[in-house]
């Protein structure tokens, strides 16, 4: 009986073995970008229309979980990393710091496993969001602390380059000073990319940036490395978290992207005013909360 075949990851280059095709072995990173994990979202994170869809709840939270640990690889942190050896690695990162992150966090360790927090820094110690003394406390627990920018701009890559330094700068300076050491990776806010935002990343020093493109392999632009990742939604079953995790799904993953990316492309006053919309009610949230 013939082994089964070994996933190859979208883009994997290829060569020619006894007249078959076989993967080129690369380093393939199967990252995933959550949000909040908590069943009563009114507690952490944004307040916003636009943040339900990517909320999962605490038990399905758990179950993908178990699907990740039953592919065989653990999450570990993109530090610890050899990426330019060819090997598979499992990473999660968590955007916004809300403050379920605490929940989160603990779940991660007690299985032994790590994980990414980034932070939107001027939203510290906000009703919804982490204080100073628990991202110190998930620090401690050994999971990641990156920038998440300082502000949140919702169409990053629509933004003046000095303004992307600038958010990056502040998140960067804020967290170092928080964390008596370097912040050398982030994640972009709002998902949506360009060359100038890749770019932005190694201009500040950035060592590691995670995109929202699902991408397994990884890129190396101005010094910083490029990560891609799958964004799980209210709604994504745990069993294709667990086939992406074993390298299952990408490529259906980019072209549903790419599908978003050309919409938005094509449509951009549209795309800004959907935005603007599904934002709306965060600023009023935000304008109401009180600072811990």
């Amino acid at each position: 009986m013939s082994s089964p075949e070994r996933p190859v990851a979208p883009g994997t280059p290829s060569r020619r073995r006894g007249g078959a095709v076989a993967p080129v072995p690369r380093c393939t990173v199967a990252s995933f970008g959550y949000h909040d994990v908590a069943d009563e979202p009114g507690g952490t994170g944004f307040q916003r229309s636009g943040a339900l869809p990517y909320r999962r709840t605490v038990a399905a939270f758990a179950r993908d979980l178990d699907a990740i640990a039953a592919g065989g690889c653990v999450p570990e942190l993109v530090t610890d990393l050899e990426i330019d050896r060819p090997a598979r690695h499992v990473l999660l990162t968590f955007d916004d710091g809300g403050r379920s992150a605490v929940h989160i966090g603990d779940e991660l360790a007690a299985r032994g496993w790590k994980g990414h927090f980034f932070i939107v820094t001027s939203l510290i110690g906000r009703r919804t969001f982490l204080d100073s003394s628990e991202i110190r406390y998930l620090r401690s627990c050994g999971h990641l602390i990156g920038s998440h920018s300082h502000t949140h701009p919702d169409i990053f890559n629509a933004l003046p380059r000095a303004r992307m330094l600038d958010e990056w700068r502040v998140s960067r300076d804020v967290l170092a000073e928080l964390l008596d050491e370097p912040c050398i990776a982030a994640s972009v806010p709002g998902g949506d990319i360009s060359p100038l935002v890749l770019e932005s990343a190694g201009a500040v020093g950035l060592q590691y940036l995670f995109t929202s493109e699902p991408w397994v392999l990884p890129r190396h632009v101005g010094g910083c490395w490029i990560l891609g990742r799958f964004i799980p939604k209210a709604w994504t079953r745990s069993a294709r978290i667990g086939a992406l995790a074993r390298l299952q799904g990408w490529r259906s993953a980019l072209l549903v992207r790419r599908a978003k990316v050309f919409a938005r492309a094509a449509l951009p006053s549209v795309y800004r005013y959907y935005v603007a919309h599904i934002t709306r009610e965060c600023d009023q949230a935000e304008a109401d909360g009180s600072t811990l």
